[in-house]
């Protein structure tokens, strides 16, 4: 069976507008987190979230789709065109069949929605946009970025928060399984207005702190919840025997193995079940836990959930033992998005030898974990894993392995 490998990368990020900006960035400590902007957060309990910075619509899209679509979905298409730029595919030269979509949402265009209702109950139903029958839903991304590049292969979307990029990649390889050569695949997400905002304080997990460099501190013994973000990363995901036929001009790793998990009602007594998520996904990836040269948390910055995710790391790799690292303290937890631009930050980890900090933490020591902080880390990075859990209880755990190719084959070495 082919390996399914990953040939492009976009990204928009609250540290950074594209994706080598965004990388730039982070190995340098460059944060995204600050007061909001978008609207005024004053009599809200929460104050900071990580925005994209410098994004201009008008700038990336034609004219016709501004109408039409929601902030989100605008970063979206802007990052789907880039990683397909990346990838080096022009849609019109592959058969459109063959070339699909699978992104994640947690909610949909939440913004575009709130504008069209407050028009509804303001004006009456002839002032509400027809396009509202669509912006607002999860599944528009995919949607949009299979219309504007003619993908018409497989289409699907996951609503699992947080995890739900981490599961679009997982059913984007199912798709090259079944005979696609090529599938566009992640999130990009948002819900930076006052509809959204209110929804996601409701949940009581968002930091209330005003100091953009201590509001999110998972695995610190400060931690009181995450700050909110938008944006992700969207990837093109393909089966390497296509990539190498086509002449790929990069592939930055396999996705290797795949498993997503459940926790169990609190009240059944069960212990969580991302250690069983990791376990799974070694196993799907027939890699040990001793090949694991770092792991890409889920960094909830929920004291319990912190040490659960701690216990199966350690469960899992021993504790101390594998190098540990939360970047999106650096942009806040993007919902779907965060999982996605997790995978996009693991890829350009294998591909640089070095991993990113998670900025401003003190480790609380009795986690047990190999934190990253202070300074990126040069290693020599072959495998890695990346966690994601979704408010409700899903896990998902990827692994990514490294395919260095013979520049004289173009096959992995």
């Amino acid at each position: 069976m082919s390996a399914a490998v990953f040939t492009g990368i976009g990204v928009t990020a609250p540290n950074g507008l594209g994706t080598e900006d965004y990388w730039t960035a982070t190995l340098e400590g460059r944060g995204g987190i600050g007061p909001v902007r978008r609207f005024d957060a004053s009599g809200y309990p929460a104050s900071l979230a990580g925005e994209v910075p410098g994004f201009e619509a008008a700038d990336h899209l034609p004219g016709r789709l501004l109408p039409q679509t929601d902030h989100m979905t605008r970063l979206a298409l802007v990052a789907a065109g880039w990683a397909l730029a990346d990838a080096g595919i022009r849609p019109g030269e592959l058969p459109d069949s063959e070339l699909g979509v699978v992104t994640a949402s947690s909610a949909g265009g939440f913004e575009f929605g709130q504008r069209e209702l407050q028009k509804l109950w303001r004006h009456g139903s002839d002032h509400v946009s027809a396009y509202q029958s669509f912006a607002w839903f999860y599944a528009v991304n995919t949607g949009q970025i299979s219309i504007r590049h003619g993908l018409k292969g497989p289409g699907g979307v996951m609503v699992t928060e947080q995890a739900g990029g981490l599961d679009a990649l997982g059913e984007a390889r199912r798709r090259l399984r079944r005979g696609s050569r090529v599938m566009v695949s992640g999130a990009v997400d948002g819900a930076l207005c006052p509809w959204g905002w209110v929804a996601l304080s409701a949940g009581g997990r968002v930091s209330t702190g005003t100091d953009p460099g201590t509001a999110y501190l998972p695995f610190d013994a400060r931690a009181a919840g995450h700050v909110p973000g938008e944006g992700g990363a969207i990837l093109v995901l393909e089966d390497e025997t296509s990539a190498i036929e086509r002449g790929a001009p990069t592939v930055y790793g396999e996705l290797a193995g795949y498993a997503a998990t459940f926790d169990p009602p609190p009240e059944r007594g069960r212990p969580p079940a991302l250690r069983r998520a990791i376990e799974n996904a070694l196993r799907d990836a027939g890699v040990e836990p001793g090949e694991v040269d770092a792991v890409f948390a889920d960094a909830a910055a929920i004291p319990a959930e912190d040490r659960a995710e701690a216990d199966a790391i350690t469960a899992v790799f021993g504790a101390h033992a594998v190098p540990v690292t939360a970047p999106k303290t650096l942009t806040g937890r993007l919902a779907a998005g965060g999982g996605s631009l997790d995978v996009a930050t693991a890829l350009l980890s294998l591909r640089d030898g070095v991993l990113p900090v998670t900025a401003n933490v003190r480790p609380d020591a009795g986690h047990r974990i190999d934190l990253v902080t202070g300074h990126p880390r040069t290693a020599d990075l072959r495998t890695v894993v990346v966690l994601a859990r979704g408010t409700g209880g899903f896990n998902s755990a990827v692994v990514l392995r490294d395919r260095k190719q013979d520049e004289e084959t173009g096959r992995p070495c």
